[in-house]
């Protein structure tokens, strides 16, 4: 085993450790620590500080692969996306249809039990994550053993992994209960969605400097927080925020661009060539800003707990899955938006490099998405690929900048940044204006991130949910007003917490 592996199975086994470390939820937001965490005893040296850290990552694994969460929540909701019939996946049709009420009251067992759909309801996870993450900001200034510097990128992670739980509650749930101090025993009503996010991003904008552009440990970048994923994740943001902030869009606009340019013009980060697609999606190079690290060592997925909880379960078949009895895909996408993404005879490596072409517009369960395909199995096994899950990827950044100079009506500086990423699939440069570029910017999103979690955000944070033109399932403006974009919020909410309103549009 080289010294890399060794590393990086090192960190992976503390990572899991780290969960053990966490502090428990007393209730909604009311967190209570173990004595051992708080008192004398435990912050004490370097080792506790990085074990607590990890700790809070495990939490975002947790909270993202316990239930299929970037595939529900992300890919498929109002989605073009269509359940291959007779292989009674209901759920995909109850998810791209914004059905959530029967998703969340199916009678199936069998899915319920193994899906989880009703945790997404619940947001105690990302407030355990959270005060974890306030805890670690509060605790790190004070461990002697660490260097001024190390102080600096412990804390500046602890502001990163808070933040980036509020941008998954706001997403989620919109308005959301907002603190920053360490064990908060305060019940809380839910803050305005804007003025959550606005305070994310200046809290983020304090420290993101303090974090490292890489790590010299290979096994270490993407899956630790990086000046790169901050970026992106004050990018994410802002780009919500202009959704819902109209009167102030342009400053958040602004801010897009110019936190793109600084990924863009740093060489830490590189888009590799789609020869590479099994090392982009294994995880861990120069195109990764942030990413949730998975291994199929140590029986992560046999147990169950994780073991369907990805996108990748349904878009692929044998002999991609390891099972010669699963011979389709449980979806495949409606083929208008296919022929959307990839017009017949139109140059784009990506159609034969992520897809197979003789099934690219198939919908009879023979088409599948090969972005995910490091599988290492016996035959007869059936597991995932291998591969880390992305959160934030090289061209998500690069993408969201060329929107953003769009928006400003900077065409010509849209193009260029646009056809950056169009270059590296070997596709025709975009040389449209005003609304056509937008659009382009859309589809060439839809194109390039399918399977990673962003489509229906997108579809969100742009309105373009509501709109029959790009939803093939649009909501309607009333109900989108009251709600109907957002997941319901569960009852458990409301205990101890006088202050707490569930969302109205799912009573």
């Amino acid at each position: 085993m080289n010294s890399i592996m060794k590393r990086f199975l090192c960190a992976f086994l503390i990572l899991l450790a780290g969960s053990l470390i966490l502090p428990g939820c007393k209730k909604f937001l009311n967190v209570t620590p173990i004595d051992n965490l708080s008192g004398n005893n435990y912050w004490q040296s370097k080792k506790d500080v990085e074990a607590f850290t990890l700790g809070i990552y495990n939490q975002f694994r947790e909270n993202t692969l316990s239930t299929p969460y970037f595939a529900t929540t992300g890919d498929l909701r109002c989605s073009p996306a269509v359940m291959t019939p007779g292989l009674g996946r209901t759920y995909i049709t109850y998810i791209a249809t914004n059905d959530l009420r029967s998703l969340l009251n199916n009678t199936d067992p069998y899915y319920s039990d193994l899906f989880h759909y009703v945790n997404l309801t619940k947001w105690t996870g990302w407030y355990k994550m959270i005060q974890s993450a306030n805890i670690l900001y509060v605790q790190a200034g004070t461990v002697t053993a660490l260097s001024d510097a190390d102080k600096k990128q412990y804390r500046a992670e602890a502001v990163f992994l808070r933040n980036l739980a509020y941008l998954f509650l706001v997403r989620q749930f919109g308005d959301v209960p907002y603190y920053t101090k360490a064990y908060n025993q305060d019940a809380l009503p839910r803050m305005p969605m804007v003025q959550v996010l606005n305070n994310c991003i200046a809290d983020m904008m304090a420290v993101k400097n303090d974090l490292p552009w890489t790590y010299d440990d290979p096994s270490l970048v993407g899956i630790r927080a990086m000046r790169g994923g901050a970026d992106a994740l004050l990018m994410h943001l802002n780009m919500w925020a202009a959704g819902f902030d109209d009167a102030n869009k342009t400053k958040y606009y602004t801010a897009v661009d110019n936190l793109g340019a600084e990924i863009m013009g740093n060489n830490s980060y590189a888009l590799l060539p789609l020869s590479r697609s099994k090392e982009i999606f294994k995880g861990r190079t120069k195109e990764s800003l942030f990413e949730v690290l998975r291994s199929l060592n140590y029986g992560e997925y046999s147990t169950g707990d994780y073991l369907y909880n990805t996108f990748t379960d349904m878009v692929l078949h044998y002999p991609h899955k390891p099972v010669k009895s699963i011979t389709k895909s449980y979806i495949y996408y409606n083929s208008k938006f296919i022929t959307k993404l990839y017009p017949l005879n139109a140059p784009d490596k990506r159609a034969t490099t992520w897809f197979d072409p003789a099934t690219l517009y198939a919908t009879d369960g023979s088409w599948e998405l090969l972005k995910f395909v490091n599988i290492f199995a016996a035959e007869g096994e059936d597991v995932l690929p291998d591969d880390d899950l992305m959160v934030f990827r090289l061209p998500d950044a690069i993408l969201l900048r060329a929107e953003a100079q769009a928006e400003l009506g900077n065409d010509a500086a849209a193009q260029t940044t646009l056809n950056v990423v169009r270059a590296r699939a070997e596709a025709n440069p975009v040389t449209d204006i005003g609304k056509d570029l937008k659009d382009d910017i859309w589809y060439e999103r839809a194109r390039e991130l399918m399977g990673e979690g962003h489509y229906y955000y997108d579809l969100v944070r742009t309105k373009k949910v509501l709109d029959k033109e790009y939803c093939y399932h649009p909501i309607p403006v009333e109900d989108f007003k009251a709600g109907a974009w957002a997941w319901p919020i569960d009852k458990s909410a409301l205990v101890n917490n006088p202050y707490i309103t569930l969302n109205s549009f799912w009573q």
